[in-house]
């Protein structure tokens, strides 16, 4: 296992596009911390991020993994690439050669995708954590360690979404129309949702009902927006008459429709790759 951990991250070294890459993803998951400095005033009107809440805890766990997710774009990019380049470089056909076989390539990739996902967690965790600490009006333990669950929501999402991109990168083989497709996709699931909503069952929820399955919805599901859970934003709502009241914890029924997901892209990947003549 070790031993096709550190095959798929030389690669990935070696290749300056996909070191850079990497490297922008982490460092703009540090500028996180930014916001905290975000304070302007224009007349009676006082704007400062850090003192509307969103870094006390256990908010903080959802703010910054909802933040935080939006990045992974960046790693999309790394994992589509690093399958194209199997292909463009014929290091995958070489790696067969040398003995590895195709089920042992794909597990390669996956741990990949499990490593940098497990990295992006731990790199949030620690990053909420101290934030936490220096801004959080609320201090216990008790209180700093409730919530986490979202860090969990935060890794699913990430294992799912990029097992998604690693079976685009095998699927089409150009990282080019493989990222095409990827938003292709999320206007299809954008068009199926409205359509559901506003056509067909305009009157009810069963929209939902039938959109949390698809791939992308269900990652969204995980880790839903936390901007109305804030004190300011739920007086603004309660004021226009739009309810803030909504269930905002970790649905467990996601994780598992995610991992369900993620199952399927890798074996379909491997598939893929069994059935063609490399």
């Amino acid at each position: 296992m070790n031993r096709l951990i550190s095959i798929e991250l030389q690669k990935i070294w070696k290749n300056k596009s996909s070191r850079i890459l990497t490297l922008a993803y982490f460092i703009l998951l540090s500028f996180i911390a930014l916001i905290a400095s975000i304070k302007f005033d224009i007349g009676p009107f006082k704007f400062h991020l850090a003192e509307m809440g969103i870094f006390n805890f256990p908010f903080i766990w959802h703010f910054n993994t909802y933040v935080a997710a939006w990045l992974k774009f960046f790693l999309a990019i790394v994992i589509v690439s690093m399958m194209a380049n199997e292909y463009s470089y014929g290091t995958l056909k070489q790696n067969l050669i040398d003995g590895l076989s195709k089920k042992e390539f794909i597990l390669s990739k996956f741990l990949t995708v499990v490593l940098f996902a497990f990295v992006s967690t731990l790199f949030v965790f620690v990053m909420s954590l101290i934030l936490g600490l220096c801004f959080s009006s609320y201090n216990e333990i008790g209180i700093i360690f409730s919530d986490l669950d979202y860090l969990l929501a935060f890794f699913v999402k990430l294992v799912g979404f990029f097992s998604f991109c690693l079976f685009l990168g095998i699927l089409i083989k150009r990282s080019a129309f493989a990222l095409g497709f990827l938003l292709v996709w999320n206007i299809v699931e954008a068009i199926i949702r409205g359509t559901l909503a506003f056509r067909v069952f305009p009157n009810s929820d069963t929209d939902e009902k039938i959109t949390q399955f698809l791939p992308l919805e269900s990652m969204s599901n995980l880790i839903v927006n936390p901007a109305p859970r804030l004190s300011v934003v739920k007086s603004i709502g309660t004021q226009m008459g739009i309810d803030t009241d909504i269930d905002y914890s970790v649905s467990y029924s996601a994780v598992l429709i995610v991992l369900v997901w993620t199952f399927l892209f890798i074996y379909f990947s491997y598939k893929l790759l069994k059935k063609r003549d490399l």
